[in-house]
């Protein structure tokens, strides 16, 4: 007879690491960190706890490398640096491309927003990875800004990610993606304010000299 006495059949081998790491997506996603304890995700990994605590020595550190996990996937993407971007104008855009919910959940917003909310102290490592995140993402939104020839790049990225961050706990606090639509329209508004377009010639004028 076995002596486990829990009743969650553990899954041995490899991949340990990866199912926790899947588990804490799905549970700090859907319920926040706070309310997520550590035995609830050995039973949503199908994992003991001693083989929790082998990969991550604290809650502290799952949370770290959830969000870390996240990164470099929610990041706008990085201007080019030895070439001119394809269209940087519409890759400002995109940060407002927002997928549909795929679940009948409540919306949880963005989930550096939720972490850096519900771990408040600015010295912790999990606030300061948010914090980090955040101010990245502002920098990334200020390149392709520039390379889209805003007048103010610096202000234009700013104005972006604060519109990008208001959505989110708007949508958070309203249970509603309608705060992401009517942010995609401020955004194109601005956008178009602080980039010229490049003139068009007048129909049937010359372009040459």
């Amino acid at each position: 007879m076995s002596n486990e006495t829990s009743p969650v059949r553990r899954r041995r081998g490899r991949g340990a690491r990866e199912r926790i790491l899947q588990a804490a997506t799905e549970l700090f996603t859907a319920q926040g960190v706070n309310a997520t304890g550590m035995e609830q995700l050995t039973t949503a990994a199908h994992v003991s706890k001693r083989t929790l605590y082998t990969h991550f020595a604290s809650k502290d550190d799952l949370v770290h490398a959830y969000l870390t996990q996240l990164r470099d996937g929610r990041l706008p993407p990085q201007a080019c640096q030895s070439e001119p971007c394809p269209d940087p104008r519409g890759q400002l855009l995109a940060i407002f491309d927002w997928e549909p919910p795929t679940t009948d959940g409540p919306l949880r917003g963005c989930p550096f927003l939720n972490a850096a909310v519900e771990v408040p102290d600015p010295d912790h490592p999990v606030h300061q990875l948010a914090a980090a995140y955040k101010i990245e993402f502002a920098h990334r939104l200020t390149d392709l800004a520039r390379q889209a020839g805003a007048r103010d790049p610096e202000e234009l990225g700013e104005q972006l990610a604060l519109l990008y961050d208001g959505a989110a706990c708007r949508t958070m606090a309203l249970n509603s993606a309608r705060a992401g639509e009517h942010a995609r329209t401020i955004a194109a508004k601005l956008i178009n304010e602080a980039i010229p377009r490049p003139s068009t010639p007048p129909t049937g004028a010359s372009t040459t000299a």
